[in-house]
């Protein structure tokens, strides 16, 4: 390994607006900043994880209850 792949271990990069910044040398408010969109940004694909999952269960009772469906005759059109 060489020392810059070393160096780059050592000393966490924050990629932000396409700029790069060494992490160590930020003030300890912009590393909490950085933690809490760390965290929104799993709490936001956890989330959106959570709505797939809803969505496949929607779904799968619309497709049970259109089944169901068949043999009930349905009201004349109501226009």
């Amino acid at each position: 390994m060489t020392s810059s792949m070393a160096e780059q271990e050592q000393n966490p990069v924050l990629t932000f607006e396409g700029k790069r910044y060494d992490l160590n040398t930020l003030p300890d408010e912009m590393k909490e900043l950085v933690r809490g969109m760390q965290v929104a940004d799993a709490q936001l694909r956890m989330h959106e994880d959570t709505l797939k999952v809803l969505a496949v269960g929607r779904q799968s009772m619309a497709m049970q209850l259109n089944e169901r469906l068949k043999d009930v005759t349905p009201l004349g059109d109501a226009a």
